[in-house]
């Protein structure tokens, strides 16, 4: 479990699924501009900013090259970086070709899977929360398939400016951005995240579940006074997490 030494004037922010690209360059400037706003307001009293995966539609490295567009959302995170504030990126079903960019450009830690933190005697169970818990079996295959080196091998063949409309439209399909199916609480027997989490708590002292990838933000109870957080995203509800001693879901209101 990695500690964070939170200072007593500092806060731990969150935020998930902004899905930059979708569905047009156009539109996903707004939102991204809106997003960089935010970012702004919490410069003043950030000490950690976890952001929680599907930051872009799409994303893949190739030795020399990256997606086109985003400057300023990256720009103004290596400036958040440089300012002293630590960037955790958590690596989601959208962006899951991440390799060594945002590491390496911006200073940003990267996860490919769960972590463990502490702050303020509260104890984290963090994920962008895709392929965790029971079900959804083809998309835990068709995530198998994705990672797989030689299919990651094949596709960085394939010229960017192909590579890029294909996977667009691909990812622009997917149901995790504009599925009715997000719009509505399912219960807790059939939020998968859910049942996960309670599984979890069943053999380990978790205080707060917190994921993105569901996109419905919600806060809910869980036994043995555990929360479970779903952070929601930056296409409908522009909501995010900020912790200082007590979890709040907030929506960036201007």
């Amino acid at each position: 479990m990695t500690p964070i030494n939170l200072s007593p004037d500092k806060k731990i922010y969150f935020a998930s699924d902004q899905h930059f690209g979708a569905p047009d360059p156009k539109s996903s400037k707004i939102r991204e501009e809106r997003f960089i706003r935010w970012l702004n307001d919490i410069r003043k009293d950030a000490q950690v900013l976890f952001l929680m995966g599907d930051l872009f539609d799409f994303w893949h490295e190739w030795q020399y090259v990256i997606p086109k567009g985003y400057v300023r959302v990256l720009g103004k995170l290596a400036e958040l970086k440089d300012s002293g504030i630590d960037i955790y990126f958590f690596v989601g079903n959208h962006d899951l070709w991440m390799k060594n960019y945002l590491e390496e450009e911006i200073g940003c830690t990267v996860y490919f899977s769960k972590q463990y933190f502490s702050a303020a005697g509260k104890r984290f169970l963090l994920a962008h929360g895709d392929g965790l818990g029971p079900g959804d079996k083809g998309y835990k295959r068709m995530k198998k398939l994705f990672t797989n080196p030689i299919a990651q091998w094949a596709f960085k063949w394939l010229h960017p400016d192909i590579a890029m409309r294909v996977a667009l439209y691909m990812s622009q399909k997917n149901k995790m951005i504009s599925g009715e199916e997000d719009k509505a609480f399912l219960g807790e027997d059939k939020e998968f995240l859910i049942v996960y989490s309670k599984k979890k708590l069943e053999t380990e002292d978790i205080d707060y579940f917190i994921y993105g990838h569901r996109h419905l933000p919600m806060v809910l109870d869980l036994p043995k006074g555990a929360k479970y957080v779903n952070l929601g995203d930056w296409i409908s509800y522009f909501t995010y997490g900020v912790f200082d001693g007590e979890f709040h879901l907030k929506t960036f209101e201007e």
